[in-house]
C-alpha cells in the first residue's frame, strides 16, 4: 500500500498524556513514525493534510453485536454507522450470544436471538476457531475480537436448555469452554438477564469464571438485574435487584480472581437512580479490596433490548399458551403494573425499533400506546401482541436508564467514574429505527461531553475509548499512536465534533466531526463519508 503521511495534526496518542503537534507516517498496515513538530517532514507516496484536526487511535466498541452481522456479505454496509463515528475495533460476543462453537442440534434455539440478526445465515462452523477462520476469509468493515458466550457454550454441550445442568453437561461446558478460550476467544461473556443465564445457580457461574480465569482471559457480564427490581428475583427479594446481582458477582470476581467487566453499568426505572450511588461504592470498595473489576456504558438514556426482557419468566416458561390464557394474563397484568410503578416505567417508555413482523413495519419508532391507540386497545394488551405476534423477537428501544431529559447526574456520575470504558451495545439492523448509540457514542463522548459538560478531558476520553479497552481485552497492538503499532487511526475536528441525537419522532443522523478513518493503514472514512466497501479489518485472537 505505500507510505501515507498525516501531516501537521494535533496527536492525542492514547496514553492519556497531553497532546502534542505533530506527523504520523503509515507503511502498509502499519504506523511506521510518530514524529513531533520542529523534527522534520519525512516523504511519503500521499499525504493528507491533518492542519487544525487531532489525530488519535481508532475507538474500540467494548460491547458489540456485529459478530452477527459480519458473516453476511453487506456488512460493511450495515456497519457503515460504526465506521463514521470513528470505530475500528468491536469486542463482540457479549451478553452470553456468541455466533461460535455451534451444534447443529440446537439451530433453533441459536435463531431465537433473532433480535441480533440482520437475516438467518448458514452456521458452516463448529468452534470458535472455524468460526473466526471464516471470518478471516472475509472482507471484515473493521476488526473483530471475540468473546465466547456462557450461553452459546450451553447449548453447544448440553442438553438442558433451563436450571441447574446435570454434573456431566457442566463438565463438558467447562471442557468446551476451555478450547474456546483456547482458539483465539478474547474472553467469556454471561447474559445473566436473559435465557438461559437467569436460570443458572452461582456455582455453575462461578465455574465457568474459574476456567477463564486459568486461561488469563477476562469475564463479561450482563447482570441478572438492571433495576430495583426485575423479573429474575423474587418480588419478596428486601435488597434492591440491581444491587444483589451486582454483589452476587463481586464476590464470584473476589473468590475466583477473574478480570470482571460489567457491561451496560445502567440504572434502569426512575425508581432505579438513587441506587446509583451504592452501586458505584460498592464497585469502588471492590477494587480497594483487590478485585480486578471496571465497567462500560454508553452516553444515552435508552438502550435496545428484546421486548419480553419485561416479561417474567414463569409466564415465559409457559411459551405461546400463556397469550391465551386469561388467569395467567390477568397474574402478569397484576405483576407489570405493580412492577412499572415501583421501578419507574410506563408504557411511553418502550419504543419499538424493529417489530420483527412482516407488514407492520408502519409500527417502527412508535411508543406502545401510540400502539394501543392505533390498534384501539390497552397498552398491556398491545405489549403482549408485539411479543406473541413477533414471537419475542420484537427489538425494542426501552427509555428511562440512568436519566431523562433533564435529570442526567446518575448517566454523567457513571461516565465520569474513573472505571467507566465505552461502548455502543448496539443492534444494527438495515431497517427500523435505530438506537442513537450505533450512530454517535464516540462523537458525543468527545465532543458535547467533554467540550459542554466537561465530564473529562479531551486525552482522557480518548485514552478510555482505545487504549485502556484495548488492555481489557490483552489486545496488543491497538488503541496507541506509536511505531510499530496497527494504523487504527482517527482524524476529527475537536471543536464541532458531536452527534446527531433523535429529535422528535426523527432517528439519529450521521455525526459531525469525523474527518477521516484509517483500519490497518487503510482509509474507509474520507471527508466524514466511507469511501470503500473492501472491508480491511482482521479478526484480532488472543
Amino acid at each position: 500500500m505505500g507510505t501515507i503521511l498525516l501531516k501537521d495534526g494535533w496527536i492525542i496518542d492514547g496514553t492519556g498524556q497531553p497532546g502534542f503537534p505533530g506527523h504520523v507516517l503509515i507503511e502498509d498496515d502499519s504506523i511506521c513514525a510518530v514524529i513531533k513538530a520542529g523534527q522534520g517532514i519525512p516523504a511519503a507516496d500521499e499525504v493528507l493534510d491533518a492542519n487544525g484536526f487531532v489525530i488519535c487511535p481508532g475507538f474500540i466498541d467494548m460491547h458489540s453485536h456485529s459478530d452477527w452481522l459480519l458473516p453476511l456479505a453487506e456488512s460493511p454496509q450495515l456497519l457503515r454507522c460504526l465506521l463514521e463515528q470513528g470505530i475500528t475495533t468491536v469486542v463482540a460476543g457479549n451478553c452470553g450470544f456468541s455466533p461460535a462453537p455451534f451444534r447443529p442440534e440446537m439451530l433453533r434455539a441459536f435463531q431465537q436471538v433473532g433480535t441480533l440478526l440482520e437475516r438467518k445465515f448458514d452456521f458452516t462452523w463448529r468452534s470458535m476457531d472455524e468460526y473466526l477462520s471464516c471470518m478471516e476469509t472475509m472482507d471484515l468493515p473493521l476488526n473483530l475480537a471475540e468473546l465466547v458466550g456462557h450461553t452459546s457454550i450451553r447449548l453447544a454441550a448440553a442438553d438442558t436448555i433451563r436450571g441447574p445442568m446435570l454434573p456431566n453437561e457442566l463438565e463438558s461446558c467447562l471442557s468446551l469452554l476451555g478450547r474456546t478460550l483456547d482458539e483465539g476467544a478474547c474472553g467469556l461473556s454471561f447474559g445473566l438477564g436473559y435465557e438461559p443465564g437467569m436460570y443458572s445457580p452461582l456455582s455453575e457461574i462461578e465455574a465457568f469464571c474459574r476456567v477463564a480465569r486459568d486461561k488469563h482471559k477476562p469475564v463479561t457480564v450482563h447482570l441478572k438485574a438492571l433495576s430495583l427490581l426485575s423479573p429474575t428475583y423474587p418480588l419478596t427479594t428486601s435488597e434492591p435487584h440491581n444491587l444483589l446481582a451486582l454483589r452476587e458477582m463481586l464476590d464470584i470476581a473476589k473468590r475466583t480472581g477473574i478480570a470482571l467487566q460489567i457491561s451496560h453499568f445502567i440504572f434502569v426505572g426512575r425508581r432505579s437512580f438513587p441506587t446509583a450511588e451504592k452501586a458505584l461504592k460498592m464497585v469502588e470498595q471492590a477494587v480497594q479490596e483487590g478485585v480486578d473489576v471496571m465497567f462500560d456504558a454508553f452516553p444515552y438514556m435508552c438502550g435496545n433490548t428484546t421486548i419480553t426482557v419485561v416479561l417474567p419468566h414463569w409466564f415465559l416458561r409457559r411459551g405461546s399458551q400463556a397469550f391465551r390464557n386469561p388467569w395467567l394474563k390477568g397474574r402478569l397484568w397484576f405483576e407489570l403494573e405493580t412492577g412499572f410503578r415501583l421501578v419507574g416505567f410506563t408504557y411511553k417508555d418502550f419504543q419499538v425499533m424493529e417489530v420483527g413482523v412482516p407488514g407492520w413495519e408502519d409500527l417502527n419508532g412508535l411508543t406502545v400506546p401510540e400502539i394501543a391507540a392505533k390498534w384501539r386497545t390497552s397498552n398491556f394488551e398491545a405489549l403482549l401482541r408485539l411479543c406473541e405476534q413477533s414471537r419475542g423477537s420484537a427489538l425494542m428501544l426501552f427509555h428511562g436508564y440512568s436519566g431523562e431529559p433533564g435529570r442526567e447526574a446518575v448517566l454523567e456520575s457513571v461516565l465520569s467514574n474513573r472505571l467507566c470504558l465505552f461502548e455502543t451495545d448496539a443492534i444494527i439492523k438495515s431497517k427500523g429505527h435505530p438506537n442513537p448509540a450505533a450512530m454517535g457514542t464516540f462523537p458525543r463522548i468527545l465532543g458535547p461531553l467533554v467540550r459542554n459538560r466537561r465530564l473529562f478531558t479531551l486525552e482522557d476520553a480518548i485514552q478510555r475509548s482505545t487504549l485502556a479497552s484495548a488492555r481489557r481485552f490483552n489486545l496488543t497492538d491497538r488503541g496507541l499512536i506509536q511505531a510499530g503499532k496497527a494504523a487504527d487511526l482517527v482524524i476529527f475536528n475537536p471543536q464541532i465534533i458531536s452527534d446527531t441525537p433523535p429529535q422528535g419522532r426523527l432517528a439519529a443522523a450521521r455525526p459531525v466531526g469525523i474527518q477521516h478513518v484509517f483500519i490497518n493503514g487503510k482509509q474507509v472514512i474520507k471527508d466524514g463519508t466511507m469511501i470503500s466497501m473492501a472491508g480491511p479489518g482482521k479478526v484480532l485472537r488472543v
